[in-house]
This record gives structure tokens, C-alpha cells and sequence, in this order.
């Protein structure tokens, strides 16, 4: 029901106001989603993937074959029935080696993910809900945030701040936050100018509970989408710092460093490098397929008139 065009005479209150403002449309149920999300066959078996993946990093201890740096006498070999994946050039169990590694890398990319979005989300609300000299000052700050090549920075910082997971999350982070202050601060210039926005600050309320009420909600739906496609890329960025020794350092299994030690027998044993590159490739694609089940379902949302 659209609010004449007179304006709001009657004495109503902010739930009212924004019943009576909102969008004649409204969103289906969770449930739809899900089960249109479901019918996506590639982004539930990507799903799926990383699902066991992350039990079988919770789990390591128990699943691994081995433990990450037992050293066997054999070294640089293939897959046999004593290791599935053969062994490194030290003699440890690279399958062994690749579930524990699976721990830094998804625990990377998690807290990459996390620490841009609580540094991004607030600054892209207060861009967009704000406008005037404070969009135009925080925006300038992310333009020449962008000035720098990504990798170029994510290498300065993390050789700043030195060698560790969590230093080496912290500087891939700052590459990923302008991104996401551009994305909410678009969605929320969208949102700000509804009518249903409009409604409830008629009736006097707060920016604060306009912002978790109405503008958040609208923002989520491509924010997760992002954040789908940010893990996988936060996992390649995290095996590219590690690659060049800037993450985790020997013995701990990283899939990274395990690239990174490969490579220096890349034309006598190459076999080393195939193993962690497809669990990166793959893991990196199966985030990427959920990020696009994500899309598609929450794009394809149906809406109905409200009577």
C-alpha cells in the first residue's frame, strides 16, 4: 500500500510508518531460498566439499594418516599403498600434510574475511548513510588504497608486521576492505532514498535503528555473496604470501609452503606440486560455485504485492 501523496497525517508509529512505506514487494521465506539454492547441484556439492573439509581439519589429528612431520625414509615419491599421496622432499606424508594444511588455509581465510568486513562494514554505513564530507573523505582514503597493486601492498605490510598466520591475514585483509566499502556504501546509497526510509524518518526515528533495521537486511543479500567469493579468494592470496615465505613457517603444513617446496624440484620430482595445487584449485572453485548458488537464489527471489 503506497503512502499518498500528501504525506503521513495520521499519528502512526515507526513499525506502521514502515509497513506503509516499504516497497509493495517483499522477499520470500528462508525456506524458498534454501530450496532454491538447493536445486543448484554445483554449489551444493561444492557445499558439500567444503564441509568435509573443514571436519577434516577440525579432525586432523584423527583423520591424518600420519602426523604432519614424521619422516619416513623415503622421500620425493609417488603414491603408493603406504601414502596415498606419496611423500615430500623430506619423507613426510604429503596426504597427512594436506588435512593439517587445511587448518591454516581455511583458518586464513576466515579470519581475512572477518577482519576486512568488521574494518569495512562501519565504514561503508557511515559513507553511504552519512554522504556529504564524510563519504567524500572515507572514499578518498579507499581510492588510494586502490592506487596500490593488491599484492604489492599485501607484500608490504605483511613483511612489516612479519612472518605469522595472523599478520599474514591482517595484511591480505587491508587489500580486500576496499572492496567491501564500495560494495555496502552502493547498496546503501540505494536503500537510504526508499520510501520506506523515508516513512520511518518522518516519524522521528533514529538513524541507529534505521540502519539494523531496514538498511542492514537489504545490504546482507550481496554482502554474503561477497564474502563467498572473498574466502576463496583469501585462500589463494594466503598460499601466495606463503609460497614466498611470508605465513607460516617450516615444518608447519601449509599448502603454500608446500608449493613453495615442491617447486624447488620442479623438474626432477614435480609430482610434490600436484597434490596442494588441485586442494587450493579446488577449494577455491568450490567457494566461488557457492558464492554463484548464492547469487542465483537470492536473484532469482520471487516477491508479491502486499494486499
Amino acid at each position: 500500500m503506497p503512502i499518498p501523496q500528501g504525506g503521513l497525517n495520521l499519528p502512526i508509529g515507526e513499525e506502521e510508518a514502515h509497513e506503509l512505506g516499504r516497497d509493495p514487494e517483499k522477499l520470500e521465506s528462508g525456506g524458498r531460498f534454501w530450496a532454491r539454492f538447493l536445486k543448484t547441484r554445483s554449489a551444493v556439492i561444492a557445499l558439500g566439499f567444503i564441509t568435509v573439509l573443514i571436519l577434516c581439519a577440525v579432525f586432523a589429528r584423527w583423520v591424518a594418516p600420519y602426523p604432519p612431520n614424521k619422516i619416513f625414509p623415503q622421500f620425493n615419491t609417488g603414491p603408493s599403498s603406504a601414502h596415498w599421496l606419496g611423500t615430500d622432499s623430506v619423507g613426510r606424508d604429503i596426504l597427512s600434510r594436506i588435512i593439517f594444511g587445511a587448518r591454516v588455509s581455511l583458518q586464513a581465510s576466515f579470519q581475512i574475511v572477518t577482519l576486512a568486513l568488521i574494518v569495512a562494514l562501519p565504514i561503508g554505513l557511515i559513507a553511504g548513510y552519512s554522504g556529504g564530507w564524510k563519504d567524500g573523505v572515507l572514499m578518498r582514503i579507499m581510492d588510494a588504497m586502490f592506487a596500490f597493486p593488491p599484492l604489492i601492498l599485501a607484500l608490504a605490510v605483511a613483511s612489516l608486521l612479519g612472518k605469522s598466520l595472523f599478520n599474514e591475514s591482517v595484511a591480505i585483509a587491508i587489500v580486500f576492505v576496499p572492496g567491501f566499502v564500495r560494495l555496502i556504501r552502493g547498496q546503501v546509497l540505494a536503500i537510504r532514498e526508499e520510501t520506506f526510509i523515508e516513512a520511518s524518518r518522518s516519524v522521528g526515528a533514529s538513524d541507529t535503528r534505521m540502519i539494523r533495521k531496514h538498511v542492514l537486511p537489504n545490504v546482507a543479500s550481496p554482502l554474503i555473496v561477497q564474502v563467498a567469493l572473498a574466502l576463496g579468494y583469501g585462500l589463494l592470496a594466503e598460499a601466495g604470501l606463503s609460497f614466498l615465505g611470508l605465513g607460516v613457517q617450516p615444518p608447519q603444513a601449509s599448502w603454500g609452503g608446500m608449493l613453495s617446496d615442491a617447486y624447488n624440484y620442479i623438474f626432477s620430482d614435480a609430482w610434490g606440486l600436484i597434490p596442494p595445487g588441485v586442494a587450493i584449485a579446488v577449494t577455491v572453485l568450490s567457494f566461488n560455485l557457492i558464492a554463484d548458488g548464492l547469487r542465483d537464489a537470492l536473484g532469482r527471489e520471487r516477491f508479491r504485492e502486499e494486499k
